[in-house]
């Protein structure tokens, strides 16, 4: 099921309405679907490489707004919202979180994990939907989503550009290392920039 989800993604890829359908993809990715939008943008940026900012901004954008559409299914919709976290096994962990979410150790906490949400392989739909059930700061949510899918997207595109291809098998292979591996590096050093500077 999900491998047939894989190359149907790739096959949009090539669509002639493939943009609008980046930006679908990346939507309902950030509240539900399983297959992430880097599927289709790297077959897109290798096509019409010119176009490589453009798809970015488009992945980002749809991804944003997905997120905040997550985000008020956690308010609004407790019920359906929790189906979807059952289905990826988190709901032991979003009372938890909830549990700790009133002190400030635990809203840092939280920030940390959404940040490795939108930039690694986690489940990104699961913190986007968990965010809105324990009532996370809704500013603080908009933009720690807006920099972690950016900066994710922009990369993908930006290194799909310059290597082409070659990048598109190296992110099939190794992608979810290297991306998991560098966005524990950035919350790290942002957590050590806090205790120099904040503390």
């Amino acid at each position: 099921m999900l491998k047939k989800l894989y190359d149907r993604c790739v096959e949009l890829a090539r669509h002639k309405f493939s943009k609008p359908l980046l930006g679908f993809v990346a939507f309902i990715e950030s509240f539900f679907f399983p297959v992430p939008p880097d599927l289709m943008i790297v077959p897109m940026v290798v096509a019409k490489r010119e176009d490589y900012f453009k798809i970015f901004l488009i992945a980002t954008v749809g991804s944003v707004l997905g997120g905040l559409f997550g985000y008020m299914l956690g308010v609004f919709f407790l019920d359906a919202s929790m189906v979807i976290i059952e289905f990826y096994g988190y709901e032991e962990k979003v009372f938890q979180i909830q549990d700790k979410m009133s002190t400030r150790g635990g809203f840092l906490a939280w920030l940390g994990i959404m940040f490795l949400a939108g930039f690694t392989p986690l489940p990104f739909k699961v913190f986007t939907i968990t965010s809105g059930v324990i009532g996370f700061n809704l500013t603080v949510f908009f933009f720690i989503c807006l920099f972690t899918r950016g900066l994710r997207f922009l990369l993908v595109s930006y290194l799909t550009y310059l290597f082409g291809k070659k990048f598109g098998e190296f992110i099939e292979k190794k992608g979810a290392v290297w991306f998991t591996l560098a966005g524990i590096f950035i919350v790290i050093l942002a957590a050590a920039l806090y205790i120099i500077f904040f503390k």
